[in-house]
């Protein structure tokens, strides 16, 4: 759950950035904010690691994203 919620900041904060132009470092200030993207980059990685055990579509139809195949 806290990977994904990281991986969550991750992507709105790249949408905010193409939006707005400003990011989560603009209102955190740039130490927390290099700390907070080293976190999200870490939950990616750990997602992609474990992504096949712990999704129901992935993990029991063999691989296949649709479900039915």
């Amino acid at each position: 759950m806290v990977t994904f919620t990281l991986l969550l900041i991750g992507g709105l904060n790249w949408g905010i950035m193409g939006l707005f132009n400003t990011g989560i470092g603009d209102w955190v200030g740039e130490g927390l904010a290099k700390i907070i993207y080293v976190l999200v980059g870490l939950s990616a990685i750990y997602e992609i690691a474990t992504h096949k055990k712990n999704c129901k579509l992935c993990g029991s139809m063999g691989g296949g994203m649709m479900p039915g195949k």
